[in-house]
């Protein structure tokens, strides 16, 4: 008997492991099914993105780090996240140390590791949220509206995405304000408690 109990406990290690080893991608990052997957054409995905109705958000993520682990196991798994982040955003992986190519607005051909040296990206995950459209001659983050670097809670992390989409930055209410304004919204509905 007790050798039948652990066994299916075993069997329940083992298809829990298998289930998390099977969001990981061959890269070791960990994957999305929503990601879109793309030639990493900068202008092409803005363009792509636009004509779906959505924004482009670059992801940059690297291999063991336990804060995108975080971030897709407790946020884009949030139903609440994922449904607002696929209605609204293309999402397009990249390797902080990954030798894809990578084609910069500039038209600078480059590879995911030099992409994100040129464009200042230190942390993973960082998401780098691009307008949509871009003049000439600007590289990926001169261009950017937003850059969210690190993985926050749940609302930090949603609120940032919907300030983007509501083009946030155009206006005068700084993230910062408008995260403030929601959480306390948040408050009055009773949807979250006072922390």
């Amino acid at each position: 008997m007790i050798r039948k109990i652990l066994v299916v406990i075993l069997l329940g290690v083992l298809t829990v492991a298998n289930a998390t080893a099977d969001t990981l991608g061959e890269d070791g990052l960990h994957k999305q099914d929503w990601f879109a997957i793309t030639f990493k054409d900068m202008a092409d995905d803005i363009e792509s993105a636009r004509e779906e109705g959505m924004r482009l958000a670059i992801i940059f993520e690297q291999r063991g780090c336990i804060y995108c682990q975080k971030m897709h196991e407790q946020l884009l798994s949030d139903p609440e996240i994922a449904d607002y982040i696929q209605a609204n955003f293309k999402v397009v992986q990249y390797n902080m140390f990954g030798d894809e190519e990578v084609v910069d607005i500039d038209g600078d051909v480059l590879t995911e590791k030099t992409a994100a040296r040129k464009w200042g990206i230190v942390f993973t995950p960082t998401i780098l949220f691009l307008p949509e459209t871009v003049g000439s001659g600007q590289d990926a983050s001169r261009a950017a509206v937003a850059k969210m670097p690190g993985a926050f809670g749940k609302w930090t992390f949603l609120n940032m995405f919907r300030w983007v989409n509501e083009k946030g930055y155009e206006g005068d209410e700084h993230f910062q304000k408008y995260h403030a304004r929601i959480i306390n919204q948040l408050r009055e509905e009773g949807r979250i408690g006072v922390e």
